[in-house]
């Protein structure tokens, strides 16, 4: 029997992260093509205005704001959203935080709330939502990774070991959700414009827009395989210099992001303090 992929006829599709960036792209693009989705992103966020966009579409958007670091909180969201609207048929969990770090001046608050917003912040959803998924015997997991998962990248220390550890999950617990009919779907987007990578102090090359990435990743989701990695002009390369020794990689990686023109910085004497 074929591992299951979600349609819009079996269920609800639920977005985390879903108030900008990709996540608000994509839950508008599941909309236009049919699907009834739940968007969930924190209370502060500018979620509300997504189900006025939505208005015209095909299928409809609701919200559920929640904070993905509140693992109560996601469990009821997720009671709530099969409540209200009917079975998760989909679950995309794109919540996630870039904070810059940096070898030269290093502290562990960026490291700590990263691991918390985009690690643990995606098991506070996929925990809940696949027990659900495995009683009803059917569903379809997708988290969204990064490329910058493939090796270490300039400033992106705490956000891509973060990427990397969910490629890893998603990767280990594939083995056992594909035998109860929950397909996984890890995506390693390039580089996307969006407020998270702003943030992001050196070039971005084949940079897409966030519509350009939520049709890619939606296409991936309808057809595509395990792996969702785009775009090819950025991956194929990155991937290939995977297999080549470390010295040609941290070459290349300068060459690209020109990070060794840089200067280093001076340490911070700061450090988070204590409760």
């Amino acid at each position: 029997m074929a591992l299951y992929r979600a349609d819009p006829k079996d269920g609800i599709a639920w977005i985390t992260g879903a108030s900008s960036g990709i996540g608000r792209a994509l839950a508008l693009d599941l909309a236009r093509k049919g699907y009834t989705v739940a968007a969930t992103a924190r209370a502060e966020d500018n979620l509300a205005s997504i189900t006025e966009e939505a208005g015209d579409l095909k299928g409809r958007i609701f919200t559920f704001p929640c904070d993905v670091m509140n693992e109560a909180g996601m469990e009821k969201t997720v009671a709530l959203i099969e409540k209200t609207l009917g079975p998760i048929a989909l679950a995309v969990f794109n919540a996630g935080l870039y904070l810059p770090v940096r070898g030269d001046r290093m502290e562990t608050a960026n490291f700590r709330r990263s691991y918390d917003v985009n690690v643990f912040g995606t098991l506070n959803g996929l925990i809940p939502v696949s027990d659900r998924m495995r009683e009803r015997g059917f569903g379809h997991i997708a988290v969204m990774g990064s490329v910058t998962a493939f090796f270490g990248m300039p400033s992106a220390a705490a956000y891509g070991s973060t990427k990397a550890a969910l490629n890893n999950l998603v990767e280990g617990l594939r083995f056992d959700l594909e035998k109860i009919n929950i397909r996984c779907q890890i995506i390693n987007p390039g580089f996307v414009a969006t407020p998270l990578t702003e943030k992001t102090p050196f070039r971005k090359p084949a940079l897409l827009t966030a519509s350009e990435a939520a049709e890619r990743v939606a296409k991936g989701l309808s057809s595509g395989g395990y792996e969702i990695a785009f775009p090819r002009r950025l991956v194929w390369p990155l991937k290939a210099l995977r297999l080549f020794p470390s010295p040609i990689v941290f070459f290349a990686m300068n060459q690209l992001t020109g990070w060794k023109k840089k200067q280093a910085g001076p340490r911070r004497n700061r450090r988070p303090r204590r409760s």
